[in-house]
C-alpha cells in the first residue's frame, strides 16, 4: 500500500505555525481529533512551538478535565478562542478568566455556518441570531473577559438591511483544520461509518482549503484507493492534505463510550424498559413540561434537567408520537446524555450540523425544552455566566430564539433543594440556597424583550409554579397544590412578577405515583372538532368526553370557539353536550360555569347534558344551578335528546 498522504500525528502538528488560525470538529467527544491534539500539546511542551494560535470551533470539546480543547489550555499555545461553549474545557476557561488570552463566544450554530461562509468568500454570517443578549454587539459583542474587551477587535457588527437590523459575524481564514472520520483512503478521501456524529468537517475543511490553509484528518484505519463507496465519502481527498492513524484509545466514538454500533446507526437497539422517575423537584418539572407535548411535534431536548422528558415522554407511552432532534444532527430516535451528549440511538436520520442549524434558524423545531439557571422579571435567562465561571451558550441562543416554542425548565432555587410530596402536595423540606429569579440577570444568553417583539410563546416550568412571557415581564400562572404563594414563591423572589388572576393550581396529576394518562389526552380530539353546528336541525353538539381543562385560557378559548360558530347562526340553537370521562381543575368549576351562563344566555335556546359520572353530575350540576341555569345533567346521549324540547 502506498503511503499517499498518511503521516504521523507529530509529522502532522509540525505544519501548524505561530499565529495559526486552528478550527477543531467534535462535539464533547464525537468527533474530535484527540490524538491529534494530544499530540500537538506534547508538541508545544517539549518545543515551545506553536505560538499563539487562534481556536475556533462550534460545539464544545472536552471531558470537563483532561481531554479535548483541554490538550490546548497552556499560556502561549493559544492566544485568542472564538468559540460556542466552554464549560467543558476548564483549562481554557482558567486562561481566559485570568486574562491571559481573548476570549470570544458565538452561537454554536453561526460557527456552524460561519464555517461555510468562510468557505465561499463571504463577507460573513449574516442573522438575527444573538440579537438582545450578550452576543450583541450594542451589549458585550461575544467578548468574554476584560482583555478582550479591551485589547480585542469587534468580530460582530449590527447592519441594516431592508429595513430591518441583522448581526453580521465575520468571516476570516481559516489556516488549519483538524477534524476526524472513520477510513481514509491514501488519497485523502474520508468516511465517517463508525462516527457518532458528521457534524460540520466537511465546511471545516473547505474553509482552510479555499483558504489556503492545511487539512489534517484522524481516522482509524486505511483502505487502498478506490475502494472506499464514493456515495459514502464525507470528505473528498481533493480537502484532505494529511491522514492520522489514531491509536484506538484516542478514538472513541464519544468521551464516555468506546464504541456503540447503535451510535453509528449500524443497528437499532430494542427500546429497554426504563425504570420510571422516582418522585423528584426533577419528575415534577418534567411532568408539567411534558404537558406542552403535542402529536408530531418536532422536539429539541437541552442537556441536564430537560432529558428528563424523555423519560417521562417514555414513560407515558408517548415517545412515538414526538421526533426528538439534537443539535448536531440527529434527527428522530432517543438523544443520549452526560459525555454521550449529542449522540443517539434509533435515529431517522443523520445529518450535517449546519444544516440541521439552517432547519432549527428557519423555524422548523416546534417547540425546545431548555435549562433554566437565572431569569429576571424581563424574563432574560442566564445559562452561560456565574461570577467568575462561564460556559458559553452553545447552541442555546439558535434554539431559544428560532423555535416555535421555548419551555425553560429548572429548580426554582438552587444548591440543596429538598422537596416531598405526600397527599398530592408538594412540600418544600429545604430551601435552596441561591435564588435563581432575580432583579437582573448577570448575562443575557436569552432575552424576553425580543421574544416579545417577536410574539414567541414562552413559558418557564417550576417544580412549585409556572410563568409565562408576556409584555408586562413575567406572569405566574400556575401554582402547585400545598405551596404557599407568599413564603414559598413571592419571598423568594428577587421582584415582583405579573398576577393578573388567582394562579391555576398545577396539574393534580403531575403529584400522583401512577402515570398521568399522557397518551390519551395527546391523541384527544381537538377542541375545533368537538363543536359541531347542524343547521339542518339548528342542532349544536358538544362533544367534551375525555377533555381536561386545566388553565382559565382554555376555558377562555371554548368560550370564543361557541362565540365563533354560534354567532353568525342569527338565532338561539337547541344544544346537546357530552361529558363523559369530563374532568376540570376544581379551581376552574366557577370560570367554566359563569362562561356555561353566558353562553345559554346568549346562544341557547334549550340545552341538555349527559354523562355517566355521578360525581360530575353533582359538582357540575351544583355549579349551574347557582348560577339559576337549568342543573339537571342526564346519563346517556339518548336521555339528553329525548329531553332537549324543539317547539
Amino acid at each position: 500500500m502506498k503511503k499517499g498522504k498518511i503521516v504521523s500525528a507529530e509529522e502532522a502538528v509540525r505544519v501548524i505555525r505561530d499565529g495559526d488560525t486552528v478550527a477543531t470538529s467534535g462535539f464533547v467527544g464525537a468527533g474530535f481529533a484527540e490524538e491529534i491534539a494530544a499530540k500537538l500539546e506534547d508538541y508545544f511542551l517539549a518545543t515551545g512551538r506553536p505560538r499563539n494560535l487562534t481556536l475556533v470551533y462550534a460545539a464544545g470539546q472536552g471531558d470537563g478535565a483532561e481531554k479535548g480543547l483541554n490538550h490546548l489550555g497552556h499560556e502561549g499555545l493559544v492566544r485568542r478562542v472564538i468559540g460556542g461553549h466552554i464549560g467543558l474545557a476548564p483549562k481554557l476557561q482558567r486562561l481566559i478568566r485570568e486574562n491571559k488570552i481573548l476570549a470570544y463566544n458565538f452561537p454554536q450554530g453561526v460557527i456552524s455556518h460561519l464555517f461555510r461562509d468562510i468557505a465561499a468568500h463571504k463577507v460573513g454570517t449574516i442573522t438575527t441570531v444573538g440579537m438582545g443578549t450578550y452576543i450583541d454587539p450594542r451589549n458585550d459583542g461575544g467578548k468574554l473577559n476584560e482583555l478582550t474587551k479591551k485589547e480585542g477587535e469587534d468580530l460582530i457588527k449590527v447592519i441594516h438591511l431592508e429595513g430591518s437590523d441583522y448581526l453580521l459575524y465575520k468571516a476570516f481564514p481559516i489556516n488549519v483544520a483538524l477534524i476526524r472520520g472513520t477510513t481514509a483512503d491514501t488519497n485523502g478521501n474520508i468516511t465517517m461509518e463508525k462516527e457518532a456524529l458528521t457534524q460540520e468537517a466537511l465546511a471545516i475543511a473547505m474553509a482552510a482549503k479555499n483558504s489556503n490553509g492545511f487539512v489534517i484528518a484522524q481516522v482509524e484505519r486505511i483502505a487502498e484507493p478506490g475502494t472506499l463507496n464514493a456515495r459514502n465519502v464525507k470528505i473528498p481527498g481533493i480537502l484532505v492534505d494529511c491522514v492520522v492513524v489514531s491509536r484506538p484509545e484516542n478514538h472513541w466514538q464519544t468521551f464516555a463510550t468506546p464504541y456503540n454500533p447503535a451510535f453509528s446507526c449500524e443497528i437499532k437497539v430494542p427500546v429497554q424498559s426504563i425504570p420510571p422517575m422516582e418522585m423528584s423537584e426533577r419528575k415534577i418539572i418534567s411532568r408539567r413540561a411534558a404537558f406542552e407535548l403535542k402529536p408530531n411535534m418536532v422536539v429539541n431536548l437541552g442537556i441536564g434537567m430537560p432529558e428528563g422528558i424523555a423519560q417521562v415522554a417514555n414513560e407515558e407511552k408517548v415517545l412515538d408520537l414526538l421526533t426528538l432532534t439534537a443539535e448536531p444532527g440527529v434527527i428522530g430516535g432517543i438523544p443520549a446524555g452526560g459525555l454521550n451528549f449529542g449522540a443517539g440511538t434509533n435515529m431517522e436520520a443523520l445529518i450535517d450540523q449546519p444544516y440541521q442549524f439552517d432547519f432549527y434558524d428557519g423555524g422548523g423545531l416546534d417547540v425546545a425544552f431548555l435549562g433554566l439557571a437565572q431569569a429576571d422579571q424581563e424574563g432574560n435567562l442566564n445559562v452561560s455566566k456565574f461570577g467568575p465561571r462561564f460556559t458559553g451558550p452553545g447552541g442555546f441562543i439558535n434554539i431559544s430564539q428560532r423555535a416555535k416554542r421555548i419551555i425553560f425548565v429548572g429548580t426554582f432555587t438552587a444548591g440543596k433543594l429538598k422537596v416531598a410530596v405526600e397527599g398530592g402536595k408538594l412540600t418544600v423540606i429545604q430551601e435552596g440556597k441561591e435564588k435563581k429569579f432575580l432583579k437582573r440577570v448577570e448575562q443575557v444568553t436569552f432575552s424576553g424583550k425580543y421574544a416579545v417583539e417577536t410574539g414567541q410563546p414562552v413559558l418557564y416550568i417550576t417544580e412549585r409554579c409556572v410563568f409565562r412571557l408576556t409584555p408586562r415581564g413575567m406572569e405566574l400562572i400556575e401554582i402547585a397544590p400545598g405551596v404557599d404563594l407568599d413564603k414559598d414563591i413571592l419571598a423568594r423572589m428577587d421582584f415582583q412578577p405579573v398576577i393578573r388572576q388567582k394562579p391555576s393550581l398545577m396539574d393534580h396529576r403531575i403529584f400522583r405515583a401512577e402515570p398521568m394518562g399522557l397518551k390519551d389526552e395527546l391523541l384527544a380530539i381537538p377542541l375545533e372538532e368537538r363543536l359541531i353546528y347542524y343547521p339542518e336541525e339548528n342542532l349544536f353538539f358538544v362533544n367534551f368526553e375525555g377533555l381536561y381543562i386545566r388553565t382559565p385560557e382554555e376555558v377562555e378559548k371554548i368560550h370564543s370557539l361557541v362565540e365563533k360558530i354560534l354567532a353568525p347562526v342569527g338565532k338561539k340553537v337547541y344544544t346537546i353536550v357530552n361529558y363523559d370521562n369530563f374532568n376540570i381543575a376544581p379551581d376552574l368549576v366557577d370560570i367554566y360555569t359563569d362562561a356555561v351562563k353566558h353562553l345559554v344566555d346568549h346562544y341557547y335556546a334549550e340545552v341538555t347534558r349527559y354523562t355517566t359520572s355521578t360525581f360530575l353530575r353533582m359538582k357540575l350540576g351544583e355549579a349551574l344551578e347557582v348560577r339559576n341555569v337549568a342543573p339537571h345533567i342526564y346519563e346517556s346521549r339518548e336521555e339528553a335528546r329525548k329531553a332537549l324540547k324543539k317547539d
